[in-house]
């Protein structure tokens, strides 16, 4: 069993999935894991599948979904153990008006403290800058200092944030 993780990235049109999806069928690779958006009119997809196909023979399954206008890399990844979590999941939001640095300063923030983050958006409506993070923190940080921190480092750019918890889903 062989674990791949694919991107494909490029200007969107209509049955990108479908066609994807359709060649990892062929390929028996299971789509385990996926992410996708569209950004700004470009289309970003993010799979991790498994099956018994290497990594050169689904990037060439792949080829005719580029069609001039996306990029498709296929790379092997390691498998992952399933452990049981050793933190806790929060709910990172931001809002205010768009300026430099907004990332960048609170994910150093989070990353200080010990926290991954895990998935985050971010959109950009006119003047209203939005960032939506999921932040997996160790049982033994300091969330009321993470929570301090975010504060004053939000004050000075200009932004509100919000931290709360998440509940952990079992699947």
């Amino acid at each position: 069993m062989t674990s791949l993780a694919i991107t494909v990235v490029g200007h969107d049109r209509p049955g990108i999935i479908a066609q994807a999806a359709e060649v990892l069928s062929h390929c028996g690779m299971n789509l385990e894991d996926s992410s996708m958006t569209l950004l700004r009119g470009h289309f970003a997809m993010t799979l991790i599948c498994a099956g018994a196909a290497d990594s050169a023979e689904v990037e060439a399954a792949l080829e005719p979904l580029v069609n001039g206008s996306l990029d498709v890399t296929v790379r092997e990844v390691p498998e992952e153990p399933d452990l049981p979590p050793l933190w806790s999941s929060y709910l990172v939001t931001v809002h205010g008006a768009d300026r430099l640095g907004i990332v960048a300063r609170l994910a150093g923030v989070i990353a200080e403290a010990g926290g991954n983050i895990t998935d985050l958006s971010t959109r950009l409506s006119g003047a209203l800058y939005v960032l939506v993070a999921e932040v997996d923190l160790p049982r033994s940080a300091d969330v009321v200092a993470l929570q301090a921190r975010l504060t004053e480092v939000s004050a000075d750019l200009g932004v509100d944030t919000t931290m709360r918890l998440l509940e952990n889903d079992q699947l």
